[in-house]
């Protein structure tokens, strides 16, 4: 029995176990989140006798008589500050840090009533962001300081809602106070517990695998094998090549395969019988690169064979024109696997459905990905199961594929129960797809005066175990190869690999973070050769609005990335090492793929509900989608309500990714408002229309890549961008500067945080994150990836600029990917004037970020 008090109140934990665990499942305090239970993520963060500490790191004996305080214990006064804070200032994206941020802030202005932002980073030291790069955050706790410090009545929101506000996120307060539910925050009476059974070794034959004792272990409510699987075994998005579960006699591809499924009355239980599986293993030598798995001798991974596919991509004459070049640079570059770090793990609850159905709450990218996916598992029709999306704890392409849903499905099938299933933070580093790694030659050339005239890439990509999204991955890498510039002759070969390795897919950027390293390094090579500035080779070669690009598509009228160099043309030139760097990103699937944006507004007692599939993972899509309703439709955004996506109840509007939801679903949200305004203009009211429903949906056009067109349409819209990074006289790294071409901005508050948070993610890409691996063996924690934390963060001035008239979403493109794009190579290039290293491998080596 140990007694502490809890937000003001005794309460007793009457055996000794983790404080974390005691909150969340024994208390129900889910503000307090279980992001890595490590002690390195801050999502626990609670107050302990005055002080901010991690809950994960405490047992409740170590806490007799000590006083604790979560969000659920501050205040009224205080719950309105934070939360009006967090959400004016646009600081809350995902919002799974969220409330360990709140904590940290509140034991700081607890003892510091007016603190200065280094202590302000200092106190947030311990809470990891992967979202919003802290500038947000940061300000909103200034903020928070001085309402508190001055008595200032919490101001009252009265915004339009319309486009171009900085319109409050839907989901901030919610978000802020820890309301917000997330997969892992569901209570469902008679839940259960479920969990794989991984496999050993990255490469090995499963001999035999025994359940017996497993079975037998009380508490235990089912033990799963392949056998069990009532519909196809594979998994997948595109190719379904991804196993379920690994049976008896096949050979695992990697270190995350699944080979058994256990369901269990009570966490303990399943642990425990998760022990007594017995397999009996055959190690096998795993390739542990795209050179081993290439050999003539090698092994197949899969039975197609080790190539997962081969792009290529030319235009015009190349080699001739790089021939008869005045210069022309060649040189290899290498960018490493990443980790997304996304702060919520992967979980899914799933019970029974109807009759013989199966529903499922997921943290995921596309609803109906997951819905299609599970449902061909288990053999059913898709109507028979139900995807639900609670809140998503961040994705940034690492919650595409299927990682505990088809799993959770599976156990509820059999047992006809609700079961959770959850990864640990170490689970989740070794399962779940990351970025991948490359090792690519390019070849640049210029005339004498710095105008671009042809390039040549080989790209290898190494896709790991699985297919998840490297073709796709493979094909952006490809198709922005040579960058926004305004030359037509290309040659690029790109094959993307299988190895033992964690599977490669959807990241941040989706393969152009990797060749926009290469290209933009290339450039600042013959710009010094023709005796320019960086920043004035970009500025000549820069397309232009009816130029053509490398791929041959017509840039229209709302390109800006002359615009965007412009603007940060004065800092540029202000500073003695600062780097530079430009990219495009496409917004939509492209390339001859249908790509749909649906959505339907329904009226329910005088509120518009907006109805989409489009997951909402951190970028604001449920208040960007709000606004356009506000705009068309003319009406207050306190009669809009964003609901959550839905299979059966919202219309299919693909994953989020391609950074499409914003046009595509957009678009459609737009045009189903204006069908409501019209509705409207005939004296109606919301009430009059109770119960009726205005649909809308955007369909692109694109042609396929590599077709005999000779300007084709790869892409519905391209963003364009120029990113400048300055450097101290000591080599860290002082301001970044992002200049975006975002068309339009719907919420120009909420894309700055974008911006930020996406330029942050990539310093750390560029200099201080790494996913080793030993023989195809992950060796990483949460804590060892290189994360940037609040007190390493550089000065971060994001630039919007807007240009694009298309009506098309009211002109706004994609942010969430472009702006983690040219950072890297813009970091190299200071680097590359600081110390005359030309550095061509990531992270960054000889910095006093990383001296190796």
């Amino acid at each position: 029995m140990f007694e502490f008090t809890l937000n003001n109140r005794s309460v007793i934990s009457k055996e000794n176990k983790k404080l974390l665990e005691f909150l969340r499942e024994d208390m129900n305090i889910t503000s307090v989140k279980n992001g890595c239970s490590e002690g390195a993520c801050g999502t626990c963060m609670i107050i302990v006798d005055g002080k901010a500490m991690k809950a994960c790191v405490f047992t409740t004996q170590k806490l007799v008589g000590k006083n604790i305080i979560t969000i659920e214990g501050m205040s009224e006064r205080e719950r309105d500050v934070y939360a009006y804070s967090f959400a004016s200032q646009g600081a809350v994206q995902c919002g799974f840090c969220i409330p360990g941020m709140v904590i940290s802030a509140k034991a700081l202005l607890d003892i510091n009533d007016n603190p200065t932002e280094e202590e302000i980073k200092k106190a947030l030291r311990g809470n990891i962001c992967r979202c919003t790069g802290y500038v947000k955050i940061i300000k909103a706790i200034e903020l928070a300081a001085k309402i508190l410090r001055e008595n200032i009545d919490v101001p009252k929101v009265n915004c339009k809602g319309l486009v171009g506000d900085n319109f409050h996120r839907v989901d901030a307060v919610a978000k802020t106070l820890g309301t917000a539910e997330y997969v892992d925050d569901i209570r469902i009476e008679g839940m259960t517990y479920g969990s794989a059974v991984r496999t050993k070794y990255p490469r090995a034959l499963i001999k035999k695998i025994d359940i017996e004792e497993a079975k037998k272990y009380p508490g235990v409510i089912t033990v799963l094998t392949a056998k069990d699987i009532p519909g196809s075994i594979k998994v997948g998005h595109l190719k379904k090549d991804w196993d379920t579960l690994i049976p008896e006699g096949e050979i695992t591809r990697y270190l995350g395969d699944a080979i058994v499924l256990v369901a269990a009355e009570t966490k303990e239980a399943l642990e425990e019988a998760k022990k007594l599986v017995k397999i009996d293993y055959e190690e096998l030598t795993p390739m542990t690169c795209p050179e081993d798995a290439l050999k003539e001798d090698a092994p197949k991974i899969h039975e197609t064979g080790n190539i997962l596919v081969t792009d290529y991509l030319s235009r015009g004459s190349a080699e001739e024109k790089i021939r008869n070049s005045k210069h022309v640079v060649t040189r290899k570059y290498s960018t490493p696997f990443t980790e997304h770090a996304f702060l919520e793990p992967e979980c899914a609850v799933a019970g029974p459905y109807g009759k013989d159905g199966v529903i499922i709450y997921s943290t995921d990218q596309g609803v109906f990905a997951t819905q299609h996916e599970c449902a061909d598992m288990l053999g059913l029709s898709h109507e028979k199961v139900r995807v639900i999306n609670k809140m998503v704890g961040g994705g940034f392409g690492g919650k595409e594929d299927m990682s505990v849903q088809h799993h959770a499905a599976l156990l509820a099938y059999h047992t006809k129960r609700f079961v959770k299933v959850l990864l640990t933070r170490k689970e989740s580093i070794i399962i779940h797809p990351k970025r991948h790694a490359t090792e690519m030659e390019f070849t640049t050339a210029c005339d004498e005066n710095g105008y671009l005239t042809a390039m040549k890439a080989t790209i290898i990509s190494d896709t790991g175990a699985y297919a998840s999204l490297g073709g796709p991955v493979l094909q952006r890498l490809c198709t922005h190869a040579a960058g926004p510039y305004n030359y037509q002759d290309i040659d690029i070969t790109g094959t993307a690999v299988y190895t033992n390795n964690p599977p490669g897919g959807a990241f941040r950027g989706f393969g152009v973070t990797q060749s926009c390293f290469a290209t933009e390094c290339n450039l600042n090579l013959l710009a010094e050769m023709v005796g320019i500035s960086p920043w004035e080779i970009r500025y000549r070669n820069a397309i232009r609005p009816g130029q053509v690009l490398p791929n041959g598509q017509i840039a229209d009228e709302g390109t800006a990335i002359v615009e965007t160099l412009e603007a940060v043309k004065e800092e540029y030139e202000k500073y003695p090492y600062a780097g530079i760097a430009c990219a495009m990103k496409n917004s939509g699937i492209g390339v001859g793929i249908p790509d749909v944006g649906r959505c339907k507004l329904k009226i329910i007692d005088g509120k518009v509900h907006i109805r989409t599939s489009a997951s909402c993972i951190g970028q604001g899509l449920g208040t960007v989608m709000t606004q356009m309703v506000c705009e068309a439709a003319n009406i207050r955004p306190e009669y809009v309500i964003h609901e959550a996506a839905d299979t059966h109840v919202t219309p299919d509007s693909g994953n989020t990714t391609a950074s499409r939801q914003t046009v595509f679903t957009g678009e459609a949200t737009k045009r189903a408002a204006e069908k409501l305004r019209e509705a409207l203009s005939s004296n109606k009211t919301l009430k009059d229309l109770d119960g009726e429903e205005f649909y809308g949906e955007y369909a692109s056009q694109t042609d396929k890549m590599g077709c005999d067109k000779e300007n084709p349409v790869s892409h519905v819209a391209y963003g364009y961008a120029t990113q400048v990074a300055v450097l101290n006289e000591d080599g860290k790294l002082k301001k970044m500067i992002a200049a975006h071409d975002v068309g339009k901005a719907i919420n120009p508050i909420s894309l700055e945080g974008q911006i930020e948070g996406g330029v942050v993610m990539s310093v750390g890409y560029a200099l201080t994150e790494d996913y080793p691996l030993e023989n195809s063996i992950p060796k990483a924690k949460f804590g060892t990836l290189g994360l940037f934390k609040s007190t390493e963060i550089p000065e971060v001035k994001a630039i919007v600029v807007e240009k694009n008239k298309d009506s098309l979403a009211y002109g706004a493109k994609g942010v969430g990917e472009i702006c983690s794009i040219p950072t890297a190579p813009a970091i190299q290039n200071a680097y590359y004037l600081f110390d005359r290293e030309f550095r061509t491998q990531l992270p960054l080596s000889n910095t006093p970020y990383r001296k190796k």
